[in-house]
């Protein structure tokens, strides 16, 4: 039978990289906030848009998935958070995608708080943070 000493060994290890990735969400937040030419927190504080708080919610998934794989992926703290900022520019990425390609007009419509548009970014990013996160099993 594994004693606790055995099982709490991990803990400290749990503790570092469960802290240092809510730092990145937090980080990843303000920065895709910051880039995005509207304020998605903004819109959905103060004006109840749901289009805005799918983008958002979407893009914070598809870093967090990415940002899981590459803790369990890593072989330390500092490969850990190099791999988590390039999930950051996965997923900014991602929004250009949309924004410059497969629909041109995506901020103003998530302005204008039309659902579809909003789901549609928070499809692509979930979907291009699960292959950022597949990408980074090596």
């Amino acid at each position: 039978m594994v004693d606790l000493s055995s099982s709490l060994a991990g803990l400290l290890s749990f503790v570092i990289y469960f802290a240092i990735s809510l730092v990145m969400l937090v980080v990843f937040k303000y920065a895709y906030t910051f880039i995005t030419p509207h304020d998605e927190w903004k819109l959905v504080k103060d004006g109840n848009n749901t289009a805005a708080a799918l983008g958002l919610v979407g893009a914070v998934v598809g870093f967090a998935l990415a940002l899981a794989s590459a803790a369990a992926n890593s072989v330390g703290l500092v490969d850990f958070v190099i791999w988590g900022i390039v999930a950051l520019i996965a997923q900014v990425l991602a929004f250009a995608l949309v924004r410059f390609l497969l629909m041109p007009r995506i901020v103003q419509r998530i302005n204008d708080n039309e659902i579809p548009a909003g789901v549609v970014l928070c499809g692509v990013s979930i979907a291009v943070g699960l292959l950022n996160a597949a990408c980074m099993t090596y």
